[in-house]
């Protein structure tokens, strides 16, 4: 029997991140109740999403730490020690991620904001406490603080889509989401408690040393060797499967179009930036840490998800009319090539721990460089749409870069990046840094189907970049519904300073990254 024998202190240096973005929410609900102002509301939420980024790269310069740690007795193998809240530089990474994203998000909502159809308090709050599970889940040490992390990060964005509740397309994503979310939170809790069941602990670091035992474990917690491998193997492709629905691996994806497509644009680049983070760190925590034991089982399937992912989510995008509805299907493709290294170096082909460092370090590579990428072409969709719009069919793009040459280049960079193409050097970098870890792993299959999907990807990226810089039909509006002569100057009216910022930031951001991609691979593998 596992007991717990002893308990630490609370280190709250380690949890300020955490304490900065729960704070952050407080924050934001107090002003729009006593200021009641949607411009004030909106300031204090970047000023604590500030705060938080500042807190990370503080953290980012210290010592791991740890907290909520425990020493586990009562194993024939002598005690364990375990924590469920780990501050290292990677959960530091993370937490600055996740707040940098959420201030672009809160900047590139104000044209939204401004029109007055989504409150401003509520939608702030939302998305301050989406945050704080993104900062935990960083840090999360076993599986309950991790599930309720994600779940923490997932239910204000049911609200969130659905918020606009001018549009019945909002509430027919928002009930979508909630509904498959719902199943696949499901899902990954009975692979938890099966996992539990078969090992009585939670801890990630006790999940991996017991179950990478084999038969001794049976004698650690008790029970049936065989009895534990089965429920463990089950519970493995359960709890993969459930959190495979945050990143929109196929076969989980069917909500991510319908649901990005309907949600206001701003919420759509949260979800395919932020949330599709969060799944992964998920993902990566369970597989290279808690199932580290179980690699036979998880390898199959994240190599199965993979390829569908990535192969799917090219083929569709190619058929698809709407911008948003093809961003959301080339995240779902660019979800297949993040997961793709991890397959190799877990399962593939059964590789070590060397395999497995360059493995995690490209995934969290290429999530840095899509999420900068993909926030980088929402904010330009933002600000070619009119204020409180959806995201409008491809053909409304057509001229859009002639009216308006910088944000149309901003986007042309941004798709040129996604598609792995110079000069979007670190799109390029990404794929390579992928290619690179299946080679090292020994799954050159597996560098082929990357390939050819980028290659796939190609077509649609460049379609839809030539599109912009086509000459419109005679008569035809341009993106933001206004006729160039009511508003409009044939250069394209002014955006929005926030939204420029964002746009001109990102962009910045992923050209430099591009020319100094070490930084990234630097700050994964610290």
């Amino acid at each position: 029997m596992i007991g717990e024998a002893s308990a630490q202190s609370i280190d709250h240096l380690a949890l300020l991140p955490a304490y900065l973005a729960a704070v952050t929410a407080v924050l934001v609900l107090l002003t729009d109740l006593f200021v009641a102002r949607w411009a004030a509301t909106v300031v204090v939420g970047v000023t604590g999403a500030v705060g938080v980024t500042v807190a990370a790269v503080y953290a980012l310069s210290q010592p791991a730490r740890a907290t909520f740690c425990g020493r586990l007795s009562g194993l024939d193998v002598g005690d364990w020690f375990a924590c469920s809240y780990r501050a290292d530089s990677r959960a530091a990474l993370v937490a600055l991620l996740f707040a940098a994203l959420t201030a672009g998000v809160l900047a590139l909502s104000v044209p939204t904001l401004r029109t007055g159809t989504v409150p401003a308090g509520e939608y702030c709050f939302l998305l301050a406490c989406s945050m704080t599970g993104g900062v935990v889940l960083g840090a999360a040490g076993d599986l309950i603080t991790l599930i309720v992390a994600v779940e923490t990060l997932t239910l204000p964005l049911y609200i969130l889509v659905g918020l606009n509740r001018q549009r019945v397309a909002s509430a027919e994503a928002a009930v979508t989401f909630f509904v498959v979310s719902v199943a696949s939170t499901a899902v990954a809790l009975l692979g938890a408690a099966l996992l539990y069941g078969a090992y009585g602990v939670v801890h990630l670091d006790l999940l991996a040393g017991i179950s990478g035992l084999g038969e001794t474990a049976s004698v650690v917690v008790g029970g049936s060797a065989d009895g534990q491998a089965r429920l463990a193997r089950v519970g493995v492709v359960l709890l993969l499967v459930g959190l495979a629905f945050k990143v929109a691996a196929v076969p989980l994806h069917a909500w991510a179009p319908t649901t990005y497509d309907g949600a206001p644009l701003p919420v759509a680049a949260y979800l395919s930036t932020a949330s599709k983070l969060g799944g992964v760190v998920a993902i990566v925590a369970v597989v290279t840490e808690g199932l580290a034991g179980q690699l036979a089982a998880t390898g199959p399937v994240l190599a199965v998800l993979a390829v569908a992912t990535m192969t799917v989510g090219n083929l569709v995008a190619l058929r698809q009319t709407r911008m948003v509805r093809l961003l959301a299907w080339s995240s779902i493709a660019q979800a297949g090539y993040i997961l793709v290294p991890l397959a190799a170096a877990v399962g593939v082909a059964g590789r070590g721990v060397e395999e497995q460092t360059v493995a995690v370090a490209a995934v969290f590579a290429y999530t840095v460089f899509f999420v900068i990428l993909e926030l980088a072409a929402f904010a330009a969709v933002v600000a070619l749409r009119p204020a409180g719009g959806d995201g409008g069919t491809i053909a409304e793009y057509a001229g859009a870069a002639r009216r308006r040459p910088w944000v149309g280049a901003a986007l042309v960079f941004a798709l040129i990046g996604l598609a792995g193409l110079p000069p979007g050097l670190a799109g390029l970098f990404a794929k390579v840094t992928v290619v690179r870890s299946l080679l090292v792993g020994g799954a050159g299959w597996l560098a082929l189907v990357v390939a050819a999907n980028a290659v796939l990807g190609l077509v649609y990226y460049l379609r839809v970049s030539a599109t912009l810089y086509a000459r419109p039909p005679a008569g035809a509006a341009p993106p933001d519904g206004r006729p160039v002569g009511a508003g409009a100057s044939a250069g394209g009216g002014a955006v929005a300073w926030p939204v420029a910022v964002v746009l001109v930031a990102a962009t910045i951001l992923a050209v430099l990254l591009g020319f100094a991609p070490q930084v990234v691979f630097d700050a994964v593998a610290g």
